[in-house]
């Protein structure tokens, strides 16, 4: 902790000398266990950031739709923002894999699993146009098996150039305190729950195996209606 290491940090370091201790005392190299006792710090919760609706609303109008490149950036940040999916998930996503005329698509995330998650109207106005348009345009006379594809080389779009695209579009919408796609992930359970959402729909839709991870966002709406309570309250 006094060399700069977050709680989180010492955790994992104190249950690594825990681990390799324990086994040189179960393989008999030592007589006793000298890290029997050591305790890691509890570690603190971190709430994820998120962006207000009106902050979404000023992010996602920034691409220029009278290009390709800004057809598809506007459909890749209304597909993010409505579905909640990992970056990952999102640029491996194949024309396939979407029913836009059911409102939904089907999307693999981490062990390989599959889920279905519902996809908004304007979401699926901005990637019908996108489909329909940009992407030819984009592709030219190349193939991509990708939903997703480079402005320059036809190729799939990276995860690191989807970063790129997206902090581009928070710096002229002056979302400069550390934009990424996460955060936008983070915004939708967030509006999710602030609306009235349950915590289990909102970890189905994540891709969260365990509930646990999901009820970080409860915090977040706790620590809102506090704000709340303080500045309405007559005798907060």
């Amino acid at each position: 902790m006094e060399a700069g290491f977050s709680p989180r940090s010492v955790a994992r370091m104190v249950a690594c000398v825990r681990g390799f201790y324990r086994f040189l005392f179960l393989d008999r190299r030592l007589t006793i266990n000298p890290a029997e006792d050591l305790r890691a710090p509890r570690a603190n919760t971190t709430l994820p950031k998120y962006l207000s609706i009106e902050d979404v609303e000023r992010l996602i109008n920034q691409p220029d739709i009278t290009t390709p490149r800004g057809l598809r950036d506007r459909a890749l940040i209304e597909l993010l923002y409505a579905t909640g999916m990992r970056v990952s998930e999102l640029v491996s996503l194949r024309p396939g894999d979407l029913n836009l005329d059911s409102g939904y698509l089907t999307c693999t995330g981490k062990g390989l699993k599959q889920r279905i998650v519902p996809i908004g109207g304007e979401a699926v106005k901005w990637i019908r146009r996108y489909i329909e348009t940009a992407r030819k345009m984009l592709l030219g006379t190349r193939r991509s098996p990708l939903l997703f594809v480079n402005a320059k080389r036809g190729t799939g779009l990276s995860r690191v150039g989807f970063w790129k695209v997206l902090k581009t579009y928070g710096l002229q919408a002056g979302l400069t305190h550390g934009l990424s796609p996460h955060v936008l992930r983070h915004s939708f359970a967030t509006h999710l729950l602030d609306r009235g959402a349950d915590l289990r729909t909102i970890q189905v839709m994540l891709g969260h195996a365990d509930l646990s991870t999901t009820q970080i966002y409860t915090h977040i709406l706790q620590a809102r209606l506090k704000i709340i309570y303080e500045e309405f309250h007559p005798r907060a």
